[in-house]
Formats: structure tokens, sequence, C-alpha cells
């Protein structure tokens, strides 16, 4: 923890939503930098990442949740537990909900949940987000409608991806979290360890290149981080599948597929981290990876909550 500065307020907001709700996509703009996966694919978040914002004098510290969808699998239920987990520790929760996409049954199973699990009225905020891509009529009426079915504190319109009214939200943000101490170094944007950024920064490369299924059956781990005296990274990642065609599909053509993932992951690993980078690669198959606690705990997951 930070020392006191006079006038100082620091705390924490979870970001939830179905999958796909855009949750990412403002975490990152809020930061003003990528710490969070962004893709197409549903189910890309694993973890709570936490993000820092600072505006003015107030720090926030964003967690941005796996989405809330339906658990199948051990996985699941250890990335959905991890988001209510989130959302209760929380001092401020925003509910992302996506405007072309209104009001669904994910949705309502959401505010069904917030009814169950925040009965003492915890601060829940809306943000509507994806305004864009309906006319202001139809996003009134989604209002109307979302507050009518949970008292959230307020109501933000937003395009995380565009910035429209983001700006809005986080000066609210910034003057909810409690007054206190801040909770990181001023210049610190995310709270996560470099091994886990990098891992997932190469899992994000995979998750964009590959189809279908495949993304959820594999997962990304820093096996080696060696900081070099010549101011270069060395890091060796395993890429562990589920099965034997898995590790092809990765391969890829004469091992092109991942190849071109760790092409793309090096780039942007030496943005991140403002140095060379030599990147390793290698793909093992374990076939009981989905159960395997080590995984979990890599993942920043809790193994038993998949129970």
């Amino acid at each position: 923890m930070t020392d006191a500065v006079p006038g100082t307020r620091a705390g924490f907001v979870a970001l939830i939503g179905e999958p796909n709700a855009g949750k990412s996509t403002l975490l990152n703009r809020m930061v003003g930098a990528k710490v969070s996966i962004v893709t197409h694919k549903v189910q890309t978040t694993r973890t709570r990442i936490r993000g820092i914002a600072m505006q003015g004098q107030s720090q926030i510290v964003f967690v941005d949740t796996p989405g809330l969808f339906t658990p199948r699998r051990r996985l699941d239920r250890a990335m959905v537990a991890a988001a209510w987990g989130g959302a209760a520790d929380a001092d401020i929760t925003v509910l992302l909900v996506e405007a072309h996409r209104g009001m669904t049954d994910g949705v309502s199973r959401i505010i069904a949940a917030l009814q169950d699990r925040f009965p003492q009225g915890q601060r829940v905020a809306l943000a509507i987000n994806k305004i864009d891509r309906v006319k202001a009529e139809v996003l009134l009426a989604l209002a109307e409608r979302l507050n009518e079915a949970f008292p959230f504190v307020q109501t933000f319109m937003i395009s995380a991806e565009k910035g429209y009214g983001v700006a809005d939200l986080k000066a609210w943000l910034a003057g909810q979290v409690p007054a206190g101490p801040w909770l990181y170094p001023e210049d610190q944007i995310a709270d996560l360890p470099l091994r886990m950024i990098a891992a997932e920064i190469t899992r994000e490369k995979l998750t964009l290149r590959l189809h279908e299924e495949l993304p959820y059956q594999l997962t990304v781990e820093t096996e080696n981080w060696e900081d070099r005296p010549d101011g270069s990274t060395r890091i060796d990642q395993l890429i562990y599948v589920a099965r034997d065609g898995h590790k092809g599909i990765v391969l890829g053509s004469k091992g092109e597929t991942v190849k071109a993932v760790g092409q793309a992951a090096r780039a942007e690993l030496m943005a991140f981290l403002e140095r060379p980078v030599h990147l390793f690669l290698q793909v093992k198959v374990r076939p009981g990876w989905l159960e395997e606690k080590e995984r979990f705990d890599e993942m920043g997951l809790d193994f038993r909550d998949g129970d």
C-alpha cells in the first residue's frame, strides 16, 4: 500500500456480464493499455485480471472477471465462481449489457443472481455497451426495462470500443471508490505477474488463430523467464492440449501455425516489456489437464470451485 496523499481515494470495481459483453475492452480503455485479452470468441478471460486506472486523486482497481454463463465443465464452474467472487469482493460492481442483444436469458439470470447474492443492496451500476449499434429509442426502452428488474445505482450508455461515454463512467467511479491511500504505485497498470501476462498474450494469439472448441481445450504456461545481461528476456512457454489431434492443429503444416503465433506474441511482448524478447513455444499433449489442480493454480483459479 502506498503512503496516503490528502484527498486520495482507492477501491475495487468488478466488471461482470455475459461472455463477449465488452468487459475486457472496457478495462483496457479505462487503463489506457492492453492488460486483458480481447477476442471475438466467448469465454476468453479465465481469471480475475486487475487493471489499475488513475482518475485525478482516485485509483480505480478494475477486476475484469470471466463472463457469466451456464457452466458445463470444471473449468467453466471455476471461472464462474471467480466472476462472482470478484463481484462480492468489490466496492462497486458494473454490469455490462450489450445494447443490440438486450435483455437476454443470460442477462436475466445474472440479474436474478445479483438479487440473491446482494440482498443488502451492494452498489451495482449498469453500463449498456455497444450503443452505436442501436437507435436511441431502443436504448431508452432497454435501460427502463433493466432498471425495473434491478435497482441499479446509476446507468451509463457507452461504447467501450469507440470510447463513447467511458470518461463519464470513469469519473463517476472515481468519486464512488472509498477515501483512502492508493493500493498500488501510481504508474502500475496491472496486478498480474509478468509470467502470467506473457502466457495470456500467447493464448490470445492462439485463440485468434484457431477455430471452434480448440481454444477452450488448451492452456499456456510460462515455464521459464530469464532476464539476460544484454537487456533482453528469454521466455519459454508450454502450450498444453488435451489430444494428439489438437497438437497437430496448433503446430500447423510444417509448424507454420505455432511459428506465426510465436511471432505475433513476441512482437506484442516486446512492445509491452519495451525490450528484446526471445520466445520459445513447445506444444505438449496432456489429456487430463482440465482436471489438474496445477493448471488451475497457473490460471489463478480455485480448483475446488470446479467441484
